[in-house]
């Protein structure tokens, strides 16, 4: 189905036609470069191409939503921005969400209700931007390759990164009477039809370029986190030129994984708060639901599964990349 894109007077104008698909909530996603946007990510997506001028000294937390964005913010905030005495009493995590100290491109920063307009301007060149996006490689690639900036990707289990989308969406107030069914779900994402999906594709496409440019690009999964946080918070410091030295960084590095896991941020009151968050018309506590590696046994059937396993393996596995089964 083809369809023109009219914006509103204070939004991008956009003319091109786009191949547009029903997705849920009486909602529609736009193919934009082959891959599914929102109406509105879209526009926000094209402003970041045309505005975004990454500096040297930008991180940028790429992801497929519920794909562990939330933690990795957490636990780059608090690799970046440590100290030798850290006092995690006022540990800003404490009073802010992850998603308010680390804005998206496209949810936060380049939506026309922005008011994060202060993370955009660079006072000084010597200080770190920590800054998210979801947009795929495949489109913001030569933004990113534009500077020397860091990337750290993360992904996550299909089969999870499903179930723990299909729960998020189903949070939003907009769903009424067109409830997104599993059966729905599992059809659409294993078609690629899910807000910047495909799924596949986006992960592919940054596992590529980590291959490609492994000092510009650093790709980590999910689970690989879950199970050895010490190694991993190390391994990070390091790509980002920020190493954890001697027995006082092992101590940090410790300090840093308790401070950051789900049981601690899940518990602080604002990540507990039914207050809107600043980029989705959702709760805080929406972000935080289980955390848990393999939570998709407790929805998907067997037949769900294979169908999700077959489109793993044709798309990870034929190109190398064993994962998700």
């Amino acid at each position: 189905m083809e369809t023109t894109l009219e914006m509103k007077s204070n939004q991008l104008v956009m003319t091109s036609s786009l191949q547009r698909q029903k997705w849920c909530a009486n909602q529609f996603l736009y193919k934009f470069q082959n891959f599914w946007f929102p109406l509105t990510y879209l526009e926000a997506t094209q402003k970041v191409l045309e505005n975004f001028k990454p500096v040297p000294k930008d991180v940028i937390l790429a992801s497929f939503p519920k794909t562990g964005t939330t933690w990795l913010k957490a636990l780059l905030h608090s690799i970046i921005n440590r100290s030798p005495k850290q006092d995690y009493n006022n540990n800003p995590l404490i009073s802010n969400h992850p998603h308010d100290l680390i804005p998206s491109l496209e949810t936060n920063l380049y939506d026309y209700n922005t008011k994060k307009t202060e993370f955009l301007s660079v006072k000084n060149h010597k200080d770190v931007r920590i800054l998210a996006t979801h947009i795929p490689h495949q489109i913001l690639g030569d933004v990113l390759n534009s500077s020397e900036c860091k990337v750290v990707y993360v992904t996550r289990n299909p089969k999870d990164t499903l179930i723990s989308l299909w729960h998020f969406v189903q949070k939003s107030k907009s769903f009424g009477d067109d409830p997104w069914e599993l059966e729905v779900a599992v059809d659409q994402f294993c078609n690629g039809i899910v807000l910047f999906g495909s799924y596949y594709d986006h992960v592919l496409g940054y596992r590529q370029e980590c291959l490609k440019r492994p000092q510009k690009v650093l790709f980590v999964t999910y689970e690989e986190i879950k199970e050895n946080p010490e190694y991993y918070v190390r391994k990070i410091g390091e790509f980002l030129g920020c190493p954890f030295e001697g027995e006082n960084g092992d101590v940090e590095i410790e300090e840093i994984v308790k401070f950051c896991s789900f049981e601690n941020l899940s518990n602080q009151e604002m990540n507990k708060s039914s207050e809107l968050s600043s980029m989705f018309p959702l709760p805080y506590n929406s972000f935080f639901r289980k955390g848990e590696v393999g939570d998709h046994m407790n929805y998907l059937d067997d037949e769900m599964i294979e169908k999700i396993d077959g489109v793993t393996r044709e798309k990870f596995h034929g190109t190398g990349f064993v994962y998700g089964i």
